[in-house]
């Protein structure tokens, strides 16, 4: 049920290795000698930049992993004990030392995640080039497979190795924690899951540093190559084309799109598929049904996700070779059907398994009556479909098929200021329906289920996650083949297609920021329950906060309720101004290149004819230092990351030390919904914004409102500034946003017993309510 499907995962995705790496980037037909070499120069250099960043960010990670592994090793031994009076507790090194060795393999696997989708995307960049090159539908066919094949390699590895590995710890752990009594065997699931849940905080640990890290290494990098065409001109008064070869920004901005897209995603959802299993696992252990069943019924969140691998397998085919992409408009078509099929097989194949394998009946704090299976399998059944209609409601915002993405392109035409405007609105708007589906999810769950239903709601959201995942990688990878394909100067059929393919990607990519915001706040509640639940074990009977609540209305609770709904501003903050500083260093690079390379600004006034015939006479043509801009988007995201991630990071840590666990409670909650609020409106809002702009280029306002629209016009440099100002948002601040939330929440829990043993969970600074 668990390793052979997610081991196929792992195996189909190696098959569709092969089946990209079978397209060469050496072909020479369809387009002149020059462009392949081009093409291949810009792409072992994107390659070489990928590879420089993630080793200089992954030394950060390293170093802050086993500095914070040792920070969880020592608290995580400090367990409370049940003495009346006084400060009391006692060291048990052994669950620290486990926990601990849990969030070591947790933060290592999220980044070998993101490591091969990064490589997988770097890759496939060109060849989605080369493949777009066949005429009629051959070419539309083939661009597309390759992209969404190569997304495809990350979203079946990614579920594969988290499902494998974290099945392969519960399983020594579970020999770790059996005791033989009389003969009999005492399997202490509590204290098992608890020490899991260590690998959940080490994956969400590591996608905060590739989120936040590479939101500002891309964006630093997209917003300095586009304002350096607005600043560097060519005359006659032409300005410097953002995917001019001679933009010495313009190869670490195709680094960039794989940087926080690629690696940053994947790190991120094995982050939230690793906390909502273990948040499961470890509240499916207090339910004395679910242990009394046994191992099989505990294992039963991780079916889930197995299940959700086999659906996503099946409607892979139904996309690349039942129904594939012969032209534009089947592009979201095909991804929205592979959308509604993988929820419709997986809302068929889940009732069997959780009849199956869960107890008819069991008792769960917070319900009132008892719950069945069936009640379980509703949770995960509202779980599926509320992430599939997030998912279409994005669309419906972020997509120029769409009024909502029009009115935004047709609001440039009285400027910059009016696309703007535009643009907020539609971002606050597009979080109405989002919230409201998340917020029912939690009432349905919770009022059935208890905070168990929860968890297998986030769980049941995040079953297509191979699926979410293939759609969301495809984005950037189509993004830079239009890249490369506008470096190279292929022949403009070729650039119409990647273009297509990458309106699609900003699409599937908002979709895919959709599932992970509303999973993560499924995730952030049910965590934020076993923090309450986990607390509750170190209390006597009258004092349990999962039986008697926590008082809203409490002054710690209350305050720290509107101190954690700041922290996602705070936090934004942060990121924005990180991104702004870094753009404007690399726009200053870009200008000082003009300035001091010799002939640089001549080469790039020549057609590409002309400098194709003086590369074939042997003369040597100025070229950007492309390394230096690299060099510059890494320095600023190392350095950058550094405060926004000790924010998230410390802030639970240091409030339930002083303030105690009912502050945590009031922090969390805080947090969580602010930031699902946040997240959405800056995701939709910068997905809107850049399709808005590639509206205009194809020309879609033409003869509508204006004579003229495409690029280079008055109403194209106004959608420029709405997609410039909206990068930062929804591929920095917005996705990032669903990590605070869920790491907070995971942070907590793993801390849970050391800020119970400080005054009683009352905080040394005694002021929690907690009476023993």
């Amino acid at each position: 049920m668990i390793y052979i499907p997610a081991g196929f995962a792992i195996l189909f995705s190696v098959y569709l290795f092969f089946r990209v790496k079978a397209v060469s980037i050496l072909k020479t037909e369809g387009a002149s000698a020059a462009s392949f070499e081009e093409l291949k120069n810009c792409y072992e250099t994107i390659q070489a930049g990928a590879k420089a960043f993630l080793w200089a960010e992954y030394q950060v990670c390293t170093i802050f992993v086993i500095l914070f592994a040792v920070l969880v090793f020592i608290l995580t031994s400090r367990i409370p004990t049940l003495s009346a009076t006084g400060d009391s507790y006692e060291w048990k090194w052994k669950i620290g030392g486990l926990t601990c060795a849990s969030f070591l393999v947790g933060a290592f696997t999220s980044i070998l995640s993101g490591y091969i989708g990064m490589m997988v995307a770097v890759f496939a960049n060109g060849r989605t080039t080369v493949a777009a090159l066949a005429d009629g539908g051959a070419g539309w066919t083939a661009a597309f497979n390759v992209a969404f094949r190569s997304g495809a390699i990350m979203g079946f590895s990614n579920c594969g190795l988290a499902l494998i590995i974290l099945y392969g710890l519960c399983q020594i752990y579970r020999d770790v924690f059996t005791d033989i009594i009389d003969g009999k065997r005492y399997i202490q699931y509590t204290q098992l899951f608890e020490c899991v849940s260590g690998f959940g905080l080490g994956g969400s640990a590591i996608a905060l540093f590739g989120r936040v890290g590479g939101g500002i290494f891309t964006k630093a990098a997209d917003v300095g190559a586009d304002l350096s065409g607005k600043v560097i001109g060519l005359g006659d008064g032409k300005k410097l084309d953002e995917d001019s070869p001679y933009n010495p920004a313009v190869i670490a901005d195709n680094v960039g799109d794989n940087v926080g897209d690629v690696a940053g995603m994947g790190s991120d959802l094995f982050g939230s598929l690793g906390e909502a299993s273990c948040a499961a696992m470890l509240l499916g252990a207090a339910i004395g049904e679910i242990s009394t069943a046994g191992w099989s019924a505990l294992m039963y969140p991780l079916y889930i996700s197995t299940i959700g691998i086999c659906a996503c397998l099946v409607m892979h085919f139904v996309a690349t070779d039942i129904w594939p992409v012969r032209c534009e408009t089947d592009i979201e078509k095909v991804l929205k059907i592979q959308l509604l099929g993988t929820a419709i097989i997986m809302s068929g194949i889940m009732y069997p398994v959780t009849d199956g394998f869960l107890p008819n009946s069991m008792t769960i704090d917070g319900v009132t009556r008892l719950v069945t299976s069936d009640n379980v399998y509703g949770c995960v059944l509202f779980g599926i479909w509320a992430g599939t209609i997030i998912g279409f409601i994005t669309e419906y915002f972020t997509s120029h098929t769409y009024k909502p993405t029009r009115d935004v392109a047709k609001a440039c035409e009285t400027g910059a200021a009016t696309n703007i405007i535009y643009g907020i609105a539609l971002g606050y708007l597009s979080s109405i329906i989002p919230v409201g589906l998340i917020a029912g999810a939690v009432y349905f769950c919770l009022k059935t289920t208890g905070l168990y239903g929860v968890a297998c709601g986030a769980l049941g959201m995040l079953s297509t996650l191979a699926t979410c995942l293939t759609i969301d990688v495809y984005g950037p990878i189509s993004d830079n083949a239009g890249g490369i394909a506008e470096m190279a100067e292929f022949p403009p059929n070729v650039r119409d297609k990647t273009d297509a393919l990458d309106a699609a990607g900003n699409t599937t990519a908002a979709i895919g920021k959709g599932f992970a915001i509303g999973s993560a706040a499924l995730v952030s509640v049910s965590l934020t329950g076993a923090f309450v639940a986990r607390c509750s074990f170190s209390m006597s009977a009258a004092s349990k906060l999962n039986e008697h609540g926590v008082n809203l209305m409490s002054a710690v609770v209350f305050a720290f309720l509107i101190f954690g709904a700041n922290i996602p501003y705070w936090f934004s903050a942060l990121t924005m101004k990180s991104v702004g500083e870094a753009a404007n260093s690399m726009v200053r690079e870009v200008a000082r290149q003009w300035a001091e390379i010799p002939g640089l600004k001549d080469t790039a006034s020549l057609d590409f004819d002309t400098r194709a015939e003086k590369r074939a006479a042997g003369e040597k043509l100025a070229t950007p230092d492309y390394q230096r801009c690299i060099a510059i988007a890494t320095n600023a995201s190392l350095k950058e990351m550094i405060a926004p991630a000790a924010l998230v990071v410390l802030s639970p840590i240091i409030v339930g030390s002083l303030f105690g666990v009912e502050a945590v409670v009031g922090l969390l909650a805080g947090a969580m919904s602010s930031s699902v609020q946040l997240a959405i409106s800056m995701s939709n809002t910068g997905g809107a914004w850049d399709n808005a702009k590639k509206f205009t280029e194809k020309g879609g306002l033409n003869g509508w409102t204006v004579v003229y629209a495409g690029k280079k016009s008055n109403v194209h440099a106004a959608a420029v500034v709405g997609d410039t100002v909206g990068d930062p948002f929804k591929d920095t601040s917005g996705p990032a946003l669903n990590i605070v939330m869920k790491l907070m929440a995971i942070i907590s829990v793993v801390f849970a017993d050391f800020f119970m043993s400080i005054n009683h969970g009352n905080g040394a600074s005694h002021a929690g309510n907690l009476i023993y």
